[in-house]
């Protein structure tokens, strides 16, 4: 477990205490360092630190794919932090397959423990403190592919799926008690992970890009979403709950 002086920045955050999972790297690691600069207190997990810890942030390891795993995150967060006041469940991800069909069903269980009931186990575990302070915000993190699911990612968008529909019941559940639920929904995002996973997807359509360019011209940063991510926890945000911020770039088209 590490820890380290705090960032600069407006300070909105301040005496807030916020978890991030999947927070070493990439979207998760720019969610951390944003509300370290809004000034929140921060507790960031992954399975390990390979990524970097932003500067400011507590970690410890945890594997939120298991029951165990997610009970340990709990208990370490209210040891570190003495509660959780936001929550942003951002781990997830999938290896592609050629074809549905050839998902084993180890994999279908992979994607729902990393992508759905990660989630789902440790809202259920924290919950509990925010109702009873009556303040919270929790955020899930879903994927712009889930209006478009293709046939190599269909259990890891059948996963996301499900998430923002959970997200949406969970959000009408807690409202009365002064707890808000939102997704983010990012799109086509610059990060390690997802240039390992374009560079899998080219392998198995045989050099095919996963998604192509986006009308904005640009992929995303992570920082885009990490916005995103910091606005619908602060109190700028205060009557949002049971939305989908979608960051996209306009990649995916939504009816």
């Amino acid at each position: 477990m590490a820890t380290a002086e705090k960032g600069s920045g407006t300070r909105e955050l301040a005496g807030k205490r916020a978890l991030v999972t999947g927070g070493s790297r990439g979207i998760g690691a720019a969610v951390v360092r944003q509300l370290l600069d809004a000034g929140a207190e921060v507790l960031a997990t992954a399975r390990s630190a390979s990524g970097g810890v932003p500067e400011g942030a507590h970690f410890v390891a945890a594997d939120v794919r298991t029951r165990a795993g997610v009970e340990a995150l709990a208990a370490a967060a209210r040891e570190v932090l003495g509660g959780v006041d936001i929550l942003v469940d951002n781990a997830g991800g999938a290896r592609p397959y050629d074809g549905a069909t050839a998902i084993p069903d180890e994999e279908w269980q992979n994607a729902l423990d990393l992508n759905l009931l990660a989630a789902v186990r440790l809202d259920a575990l924290l919950i509990p403190g925010m109702r009873e302070r009556r303040s919270g915000v929790i955020v899930h993190v879903s994927s712009a592919a889930v209006p478009t699911p293709g046939p190599l990612f269909l259990h890891y968008t059948a996963a996301k799926a499900a998430l923002e529909n959970y997200s949406r019941g969970l959000a009408a559940e807690l409202a009365p008690s002064g707890v808000r639920v939102n997704t983010v929904t990012p799109g086509r995002t610059a990060t390690p992970g997802g240039e390992a996973t374009r560079e899998q997807w080219a392998r198995l359509t045989g050099g095919a890009d996963a998604t192509g360019t986006t009308p904005l011209g640009r992929d995303g940063r992570p920082d885009d979403i990490a916005h995103a991510v910091l606005f619908l926890v602060s109190d700028r945000a205060s009557w949002l709950t049971g939305s989908n911020l979608v960051v996209d770039g306009g990649e995916f088209p939504r009816g």
